[in-house]
């Protein structure tokens, strides 16, 4: 990644481990942005709604709704389709993958990710 500043954005982390909410946040507001955080898909949705945020990142397991459930939801919402959608997880198959996208998804990294992962798939999908 370059040293390059990235315009601040409003990212939406969206894990039911908390390691992973924690590492993301860290990496994310060492990147300069505002993180918000939620355990499962409707946390996520009802933040959506409230807080707008500029890009979401959602693992695909979760429990009552998981990741796929939450970014067509999202993606089915006027409002709310075209805020990107990357998706987290330990799978990284094709089918996962091609899934992820099948709902609407813009990308897919695997978890672990690295602070660069992440800052590079913010300024990847939401620079104008």
């Amino acid at each position: 990644m370059t040293d390059t500043v990235q315009t601040p954005r409003k990212v939406l982390v969206v894990d039911d481990s908390q390691t992973v909410r924690r590492s993301a946040e860290l990496f994310l507001r060492q990147g300069g942005h505002e993180v918000l955080l939620a355990e499962d898909g409707f946390e996520a949705l009802a933040k959506i709604h409230d807080f707008a945020p500029d890009l979401v990142f959602c693992d695909i397991l979760m429990p009552r709704l998981d990741g796929y459930q939450t970014c067509a939801i999202i993606k089915r919402h006027p409002r709310h389709a075209a805020l990107p959608v990357v998706m987290l997880s330990s799978k990284d198959g094709v089918f996962d993958i091609a899934r992820g996208r099948m709902v609407g998804s813009e990308q897919h990294l695997t978890k672990p990710f690295t602070r660069e992962q992440l800052l590079d798939a913010v300024q990847r999908h939401t620079s104008p």
